[in-house]
């Protein structure tokens, strides 16, 4: 059996013994809780800097976006800008053309009504008819380029 005495001696050290015990799990305890709150405070930190600066990439990539989008207008209102500007340049150049080819044809006619005439005062200082007529009786100054098929008279 065992000594009463000696059992009770025990127990009295349990008493002292088990309330120190006691006292240092609760630390342990306050002090994992202490450190979880931390680790629970740092993680809402973390995710609140992760929101701000998902929200900052989102709202970057809308004004990218939109400057892409900007941009592409701008471009597209420089083309049509630049097509009609080409438009109206070619509408000019064809009236610019189209009067000098009016003055070019006033200027050929002229041309060949002076050698017909120096064709017919010549004629008729010679007393004879043209000389200067080709085989098919029209002259030889009446070509495109007015100029003489043979040597100048």
């Amino acid at each position: 059996m065992v000594d009463q005495n000696a059992a009770l001696g025990l127990i009295d050290e349990l008493r002292v013994a088990v309330p120190e015990e006691v006292r240092a799990a609760k630390r342990i305890n306050a002090e994992g809780e202490r450190i979880i709150e931390k680790a629970q405070e740092e993680a809402e930190r973390i995710v609140a800097r992760a929101q701000e600066q998902a929200a900052f990439l989102i709202d970057e990539r809308g004004l990218t976006q939109a400057a892409d989008a900007q941009s592409k207008e701008i471009i597209g209102d420089a083309h049509r800008q630049a097509d009609e500007i080409r438009r109206g340049a070619d509408e000019y150049a064809v009236g610019v053309l189209v009067g000098l080819e009016g003055d070019v044809v006033k200027t050929l006619t002229s041309i060949k009504k002076g050698i017909a005439m120096l064709d017919e005062r010549r004629a008729s200082l010679d007393g004879e008819g043209p000389d200067v007529e080709g085989a098919d009786g029209e002259s030889r100054w009446e070509d495109e380029a007015a100029e003489p098929t043979s040597s100048p008279r």
